[in-house]
């Protein structure tokens, strides 16, 4: 490219707690190669905002508000969205070629997992069939960890994961300790964790309590528990301490819960008719406890990917320079990738910042390693605490507040100016 094309950063699906400073480095690098980028535009929610043409004019925001991304959590400043762009859709992707033409964009940056990475791929080659120099880059984001391959290779960690396990470290702490207090009465705690059938969310839990001193359980969708089995390990914590915390991953399967789909064809647990959780807890209240009391439920929802309050700062830290990764592969490497991270080796935690083509990642999903599970498949091993307790980091990070409340990100809605027809998105034509 020859002269300095605009450019469109979006995102997809959920957010983190991190996924803004992802945002502010993709910003504040592009204006490091003035002879790349020129103005910076948001698909405001995600690759919905593209096709209905709505394009937040990020090159107009103050540097202040650019800056307070870094600690303004979730998707709130430029939105995101669950929009799957399907084959048969052709009229959507002839859409966006033509906004993409319409505002002279040269480079898309698109934030968000596995399905993320699938549609920029598609854009990306769509773009060079339809004749437009369009550089298509990935920049990961995920809470559930689940983009990439088993042997870590692809990428080590996602952005957000590091947070999400902190809020689960903390939040495992403060249960323990109100269960301690109460178990009298209510011996039995069960929580509910994000994370779809993939495992390391729940599996966060046991940084709470990594010489195991708790009366901690872990049950993933990996483990392959039933419902009896699950009551008889519950019970043999409370013969033994008296009293049990549960954490269940919500992807477990305690058999018809009501579940509902999104676009992208993934369960929505927390917007089914019920939950785990609850079926969980109805079911050692019937058969019984071995001790006096009953079995109580806690169900955390998208606060674990919308709280600042944890953040971890080595997961803030790596969320920025992703973004400014995928800035500079735009710009030297051109198109087709995804910015990614990979662990160095030895007991010093350190990482090196590198590119992954997009069709390796799209559509791609890590499980939960079967031999990071214990033998009784209620905890997780050592080895697992080694991988994840670096992303948590050591301090908390401070949050500006103004008057006691939060001090965050407030974009100005100015608009690229409409070139183009008004459109419906085809997936919502009745």
């Amino acid at each position: 490219m020859s002269r300095p094309k605009n450019v469109v950063v979006a995102q997809s699906g959920g957010p983190t707690p991190v996924i803004n400073n992802s945002l502010r480095g993709v910003i504040e690098t592009c204006k490091m190669f003035p002879d790349k980028f020129n103005t910076v535009y948001a698909g405001f929610h995600g690759v919905e905002g593209i096709l209905k043409e709505e394009l937040l004019d990020l090159s107009a925001q103050s540097r202040e508000e650019i800056a307070l991304l870094r600690t303004t959590p979730a998707a709130g400043s430029i939105g995101t969205c669950r929009y799957k762009l399907k084959s048969h859709q052709t009229e959507d992707f002839e859409r966006l070629i033509e906004v993409f033409k319409a505002h002279d964009i040269g480079y898309l940056f698109y934030i968000g997992g596995n399905d993320s990475m699938d549609t920029a791929n598609k854009i990306s080659i769509l773009a060079r069939e339809k004749g437009l120099e369009l550089i298509a880059t990935g920049v990961p984001k995920t809470i559930d960890n689940d983009v990439g391959d088993t042997e870590f290779k692809l990428i080590d960690h996602t952005p957000g994961y590091g947070s999400v396990a902190r809020y689960w470290a903390s939040l495992i702490q403060n249960a323990n300790e109100e269960n301690k207090g109460s178990s009298p009465a209510d011996p039995v705690l069960v929580i509910q964790a994000m994370g779809r059938k993939i495992g390391y969310i729940p599996a966060a839990a046991r940084l709470a309590d990594t010489d195991r001193e708790m009366p901690l359980l872990i049950c993933m969708a990996e483990s392959g528990l039933a419902l009896p089995e699950i009551a008889e390990r519950v019970n043999e914590t409370l013969v033994k301490r008296g009293r049990c915390i549960l954490v269940i991953g919500e992807g477990v399967d305690v058999g018809n819960i009501g579940e509902t789909k999104d676009s992208f064809g993934h369960t929505q647990f927390s917007a089914s008719k019920t939950t785990v959780a609850q079926v969980i807890t109805n079911y050692l209240n019937d058969v019984g406890l071995k001790t006096r009391g009953a079995a109580r439920f806690q169900l955390p929802g998208t606060d674990q990917r919308a709280s600042i309050n944890f953040v971890s700062a080595v997961d803030l830290d790596e969320a920025y320079k992703l973004g400014q990764k995928a800035v500079v592969i735009a710009a030297e490497d051109g198109n087709g990738y995804m910015s990614t991270i990979t662990r160095k080796p030895g007991i010093i935690y350190n990482v090196d910042y590198d590119k992954v083509p997009l069709t390796l990642v799209a559509n791609s999903e890590r499980t939960f390693p079967k031999e990071w599970l214990t033998a009784d498949r209620t905890d997780v091993t050592d080895d697992f605490i080694k991988y994840a307790k670096p992303l948590i980091g050591d301090d908390l990070v401070g949050i500006p507040t103004i008057g006691g409340i939060m001090r965050l990100a407030r974009f100005k809605p100015i608009f690229a100016e409409k070139k183009l027809a008004e459109y419906v998105p085809s997936a919502y034509r009745k």
